[in-house]
């Protein structure tokens, strides 16, 4: 089954990084245009499509057929679904097939799928031949305003989440927004979770908007392109000043410590999808940032009536399965990669709109905290 995917108006943002800029393509049909903006790219590469099991049923075939019809020869790698494939074996397998396909230097790598497959697939490209060029085509929520932005690639390891990997840039995103229309309901949520992010982190109006608007946002239209494309447009001016994550970039993993560490305890599996997690998680720093006196009760009040209301997860009761004690979850917490010479960082809240990074943060509260949380449960 190949899903339809109609043309429409695009909305174009750039991620403005010099010679390594490139843009984020959103709007309804945009996978009608890839192979044109390809091969406009890359004149006479080839292109390998990475994708899993269920978007190759949906989307592989207008993928191949727009870059076919620029003349962007292309063959395909199809791995399975889930977050299993985020690891050494999906990896070896991407990378293998890859090769095995006589892809070369000046080809392009394309990622046609959620943050899974755009983060090993990414990851594969910056490895194989010691670097080859990529596009990021995200079919999620969360992949279309996160992870398929900003060049961060990466596989799993036991010891925690996104462990293993390297920066490496896209040279477009496409954004398709029609692919969303197939996402089922509990996977258009978790990706809402990062939509709500960036208004906490640093644009209370985008919040204000999303308050009221929610109900557009989730029924598809201009809305949900309005919240794409500002979430695009806020991730690309933090990536533009901070690469690689040596200084404000940090602030886009607001609820990620926790969540990270809340994802690794459920085994990265079905029981918690990674926006969940991350709504857990900003719920978490939310209230550890009141425990600390940096944010006002009302606030965090406000934040978990909203992640409430579309129905995400705001308590670690509502975790399906058992959890491990306060200390596991801050030894899965320590593995961050915001951790300096053995010391925690955490995103806090000052106030919806305000986040800051907090260094050093002192182990004993933190574990009294999630010793009172998990005791709620």
């Amino acid at each position: 089954m190949t899903a339809q995917l109609r043309s429409g108006y695009a909305t174009i943002v750039n991620v403005a990084l010099g010679e390594r800029a490139y843009d984020i393509v959103i709007g309804r049909g945009q996978i009608a245009n890839l192979g044109t903006r390809a091969a406009t790219l890359r004149p006479r590469a080839k292109a390998a499509i990475v994708t899993d099991e269920t978007v190759a049923r949906l989307y592989l075939e207008a993928v191949a057929f727009a870059l076919k019809s620029a003349g962007v020869a292309a063959s395909s790698v199809v791995v399975g679904n889930g977050e299993a494939t985020k690891s050494f074996s999906g990896f070896e397998k991407i990378c293998e097939s890859l090769i095995a396909a006589k892809v070369e230097r000046g080809d392009l790598v394309v990622a046609l799928g959620g943050g899974v497959i755009g983060d090993v697939a990414g990851f594969a490209a910056a490895a194989v031949r010691r670097g080859l060029d990529y596009i990021q085509v995200p079919t999620t929520l969360l992949a279309q305003v996160d992870s398929a932005v900003g060049g961060k690639t990466a596989i799993n390891s036991r010891y925690g989440k996104n462990l293993i990997g390297a920066f490496h840039q896209p040279i477009l995103v496409v954004a398709d927004t029609a692919t969303l229309d197939a996402l089922p309901a509990r996977q258009f949520r978790a990706g809402y979770a990062e939509v709500v992010k960036y208004g906490l982190l640093g644009d209370a109006g985008f919040f204000d908007w999303l308050d009221a608007n929610a109900k557009a946002v989730f029924a598809g239209g201009d809305a949900r392109e309005h919240a794409i494309a500002t979430s695009c447009r806020m991730k690309a001016s933090i990536v533009v000043h901070d690469e690689r994550e040596s200084g404000d970039r940090a602030l886009l993993n607001l609820g990620h410590t926790f969540g990270h560490a809340l994802e690794a305890a459920a085994g990265f599996s079905e029981r918690l999808l990674h926006g969940e997690a991350i709504s857990l998680g900003m719920i978490l720093a939310a209230e550890f940032s009141v425990r600390i006196g940096a944010l006002a009760p009302d606030r965090v009040e406000r934040v978990r009536r909203h992640f409430a209301g579309v129905g995400l997860p705001v308590a670690l009761a509502e975790v399906p399965g058992g959890l491990p004690d306060a200390d596991r979850l801050i030894d899965l917490m320590a593995q961050d990669k915001k951790v300096r010479h053995g010391s925690l960082t955490l995103i806090l809240l000052r106030d919806i709109g305000h986040a800051y990074i907090a260094h050093d943060v002192a182990p004993a509260p933190l574990r009294a905290f999630l010793l009172e949380k998990l005791n709620t449960r």
